[in-house]
This record gives C-alpha cells, sequence and structure tokens, in this order.
C-alpha cells in the first residue's frame, strides 16, 4: 500500500525538484557572477533549503545531532558515510555555516541544472575515478583551497553510496591527501542514517516516511596525530553509529 501511494506523491516530488532546479539555475549565475562569492553561496543555501523542503511532501523528516560541535575559523574535513543525494543537500543546508564543498565525480558537473553550475563554480572538486592522478591533483586543490579559506571540504571515503545502510570499506587516500595538505584542519566524522531508504524502490517510487538523522561525532585536529590513528578513528566512529 505505502508503494502504491508513493507513485503519485513520486511525481509531485520529481516535478517540484526538477522545477527547484530550473529556477536556481539562473539565479546562481546571476548571484556568482554580478555579486561573487558571498551571493552565490546564499543563493545556493537557499536552493538547498527547498530541495530539504520539497522531500517533505514524501515524509521525510530530518534530524541533527550536535550541530554545535562544528568547528569556526578552521578548515574542517567532514568524513560521512555515503547512503544517497540527500546526504549530500542535507550537509549543504543544516551545515551551511561552515561553507561545505564536495568532492565529487566529474559526470555531475555537467548537464544537471543548478547542481552542475555548483559543482563547477562553488568551490567544489570534480575527480574522475578513472584517471587516479587527476582525482589526487583535484583533492589536494581542494585541501589547499580549504587549509587557505577556512572552509569544509566533505568526502566520503567509502566512495560508492550503501544501497542499503551497510557501509563499505573506506579507503584512505582522498582523506590522506586533505590530512597532508590542510594540516591546520579539524576533522569531523558523520554518521548519517536511513538516506538510503529514500531510494529503497530505486529512482521511482520514493521511499516515504523516513526520519534522516546526521550525527557529528567530536571534532579533532589533523596535527599531531598520526594519519592511521585518525583514520581508523573517523572510520569506527563513524560506522558505529549506522542503524540499520
Amino acid at each position: 500500500m505505502q508503494k502504491l501511494i508513493s507513485y503519485s506523491l513520486s511525481v509531485i516530488y520529481y516535478l517540484l525538484f526538477l522545477l527547484t532546479l530550473l529556477i536556481f539555475h539562473p539565479i546562481q549565475w546571476i548571484c556568482f557572477n554580478w555579486f561573487g562569492y558571498d551571493a552565490h553561496k546564499k543563493s545556493v543555501d537557499i536552493l538547498n533549503f527547498f530541495l530539504t523542503l520539497n522531500t517533505y511532501i514524501l515524509g521525510t523528516t530530518y534530524k541533527v545531532e550536535n550541530l554545535e560541535r562544528l568547528p569556526q575559523g578552521v578548515p574542517i574535513i567532514i568524513a560521512a558515510n555515503h547512503q544517497s543525494l540527500y546526504d549530500i543537500s542535507g550537509i549543504l543546508w543544516f551545515m551551511r555555516k561552515v561553507h561545505p564543498k564536495f568532492i565529487s565525480k566529474i559526470e555531475l558537473g555537467k548537464g544537471i541544472p543548478s547542481i552542475s553550475y555548483n559543482l563547477n563554480h562553488g568551490g567544489s572538486v570534480l575527480i574522475d575515478r578513472k584517471d587516479a592522478k587527476q582525482s589526487l591533483s583535484a583533492i589536494k586543490k581542494m585541501a589547499d583551497y580549504i587549509e587557505a579559506t577556512k572552509r569544509t571540504a566533505v568526502i566520503f571515503p567509502e566512495g560508492t553510496r550503501s544501497k542499503n545502510g551497510q557501509p563499505g570499506p573506506f579507503a584512505e587516500n582522498g582523506l590522506k591527501i586533505l590530512c597532508k595538505y590542510a594540516p591546520s584542519a579539524y576533522i569531523v566524522p558523520v554518521t548519517i542514517n536511513n538516506s538510503w531508504k529514500m531510494t529503497k524502490w530505486g529512482s521511482f517510487p520514493m521511499g516515504l516516511g523516513n526520519r534522516l538523522t546526521f550525527t557529528i561525532h567530536e571534532p579533532f585536529a589533523v596535527k599531531g596525530i598520526p594519519f592511521s590513528e585518525a583514520f581508523e578513528r573517523v572510520e569506527k566512529e563513524v560506522v558505529e553509529a549506522i542503524t540499520l
């Protein structure tokens, strides 16, 4: 019965989703080209407010735990598990005060209204997973960027999102480069729960009545801790808080 109801609600949701992207694409362009970074950032914040709001038609609710833990005035590396694209809009909206930027696959860099524009102009970097040299260079660029601007890099060490909530193994390389080239950064482990249920039946219809939670764990400084210890701590804290 729930799946049957979801068909009609999903149609309405996707219409709102597409309309939001189409409306904010020119708004982003104007903000970026006429008024600069700060105006563009505000337009992206409002975009993600509406992207989040749209999901309420599906009965989606959100809970963000320990938002006050996010450091201020320092570079931040958010390392989180990855369950769906709703991880991204949730982080961008609820953690907007720390200016999150993403390490994203290169395929998302063109063809998607609003999303591709923000990835190309908002401080994020695009990586080609088939080209290790390009990927590592782009991640280093992100590290240099957050070190200079005291903004936030978001990385999903699993690489590929989980389709059932069960986390995959974390990879070291991306996080290691961020830590090496942003030595004054703080790592913030984040656990995301129930995001995968939004697409438990695939892209259509959408899952209904899900409560997405973002749990922010205790931040810790990159400096003065061996990377192996930092990596182990991140994976342990993120994975142990996942509920299936």
